[in-house]
């Protein structure tokens, strides 16, 4: 029986939490000029997808824009239809018009071997191509009709991600599996034969595709499942047993609320444990919720767990009963909306101010010391205090607000600093986003 320490207030080290890494191939997804990389050294990627018909180019087009603005690195379209293989050139030199050099990723199913046979220019459009070993054929056919889709990847020297989903799982692969286990003196339960069907079914099809000519980085594998649970033990298996890139994603992860915290609490795992290499949040989108949503998430999940910074940071309270005005929340969101919706630019016109950290506070409790943590901070007035606003600034005290008009004041105050700080002419900042 182990004894406590003598004195356990006694300082100790303490390890600092960061994720861990696990080395991988290192692929390369391109467009013109345009190139994103992804596993190895590579960052973790945001990918997202479009939910309009990919025969409205025009539709189409914009979303993808909307998407890349948001922050998604891979922007994948359905290709299901003679129609939609029709459109694609048009949808992208329609983001070249628009200045969007994001990667598209075909998605295709079923029929994907004779879309991409049928409309080469489809095929040359596309920058990587999304294949589902269980959609390809059935018996003779699929071994076919899996090889035509890897030739047109070799034809057009396209990366493709080998997905499999457990919703439409290779069911003949899956029935052969069930048969061997009945055979094992203590079989495995079903939970545990649909997860090797799930993992043996992708790394099958990417040997098959290395046979047929495919280099192995540029294939990337995933095994998406909607349960929290079978999907950090899906990933884990997987990637003890090859060093492909994989594509982590709840698939069907649900909406709102639901959706946001199962993806995050299954791939932040994943990925703490340093797993995966590109991720997509799967939300259905809420009644008049814009697509970008997912891309956000996706971000803040990345930000969150400090392996990427896509927009800066803000820290508020959550508020209290000292807290009776709602001045610190409005201000809060207006400085979040204000610095999301100008990223877009400020990348490249402010390189490194994705790491700035901003915090608007509501009482004197927390408020002054947070905000010496941030940047650039104000600590607001909680109720029954002095109507004054100190701000913080690089962890001094630079001036106190006061009035009607601190929110206004404190706005102006953010911009002034990120253009000193970060600025044309300000000292070189490391751009944290790239590592």
């Amino acid at each position: 029986m182990s004894s406590a320490p003598n004195n356990p207030c006694q300082p100790q080290p303490i390890a600092v939490a960061a994720p861990r890494s696990r080395r991988t191939l290192t692929g390369t997804v391109r467009w013109g000029s345009h190139a994103v990389t992804v596993g190895g050294d590579a960052p973790v990627r945001v990918q997202s997808m479009t939910n309009t018909d990919t025969a409205d180019a025009i539709g189409t087009a914009i979303q993808v824009k909307e998407l890349a603005q948001a922050g998604s690195e891979l922007v994948r379209i359905t290709v299901n239809t003679p129609e939609a293989a029709k459109e694609v050139p048009y949808i992208r030199e329609q983001l070249d018009r628009m200045g969007i050099q994001v990667p598209l990723i075909g998605d295709f199913h079923y029929n994907g071997h004779k879309l991409l046979t049928d409309y080469p220019a489809c095929a040359e459009a596309l920058s990587k191509y999304r294949i589902n070993p269980g959609n390809v054929g059935k018996g003779d056919k699929h071994d076919k009709q899996f090889g035509q889709m890897v030739d047109a990847a070799l034809r057009w020297q396209k990366p493709v991600r080998i997905g499999v989903n457990w919703g439409s799982l290779d069911q003949e692969l899956l029935a052969s599996l069930m048969d061997d286990n009945a055979q094992r003196a203590q079989p495995f339960s079903a939970k545990e034969v649909m997860y090797e069907a799930l993992i043996t079914s992708a790394l099958q099809s990417a040997q098959a595709a290395q046979a047929l000519g495919m280099q192995p980085q540029d294939i990337v594998l995933s095994c998406k499942v909607s349960g929290v649970q079978d999907l950090i033990s899906v990933y884990r298996e997987l990637a003890a047993r090859c060093n492909y890139p994989l594509h982590l994603g709840l698939t069907e992860a649900g909406m709102g609320t639901k959706g946001t915290v199962a993806s995050a609490v299954a791939m932040g795992i994943l990925l703490q444990e340093g797993i995966g290499d590109t991720i997509r949040v799967s939300l259905t989108p809420q009644p008049g919720e814009s697509r970008t949503q997912e891309v956000v998430i996706a971000s803040e999940i990345l930000q969150s767990l400090g392996l990427r910074a896509f927009v800066p940071s803000v820290t508020a309270c959550p508020g209290c009963g000292r807290t009776t005005s709602t001045t610190f929340q409005e201000l809060a969101k207006q400085i979040d909306d204000f610095l999301r919706a100008q990223m877009p630019v400020w990348r490249k016109q402010y390189p490194g101010v994705e790491t700035m950290k901003v915090a608007v506070m509501g009482c004197i409790v927390n408020g002054p010391g947070e905000s010496k943590h941030a940047d650039i901070g104000i600590s607001l007035p909680g109720t029954g205090e002095a109507p004054a606003a100190p701000v913080y600034i690089d962890g001094e005290k630079a001036v106190t607000l006061r009035g009607e008009r601190i929110a206004q004041e404190f706005h102006a105050l953010v911009e002034q600093y990120i253009e000193r700080r970060f600025g044309a002419n300000a000292p070189a900042v490391v751009d944290a986003a790239a590592h």
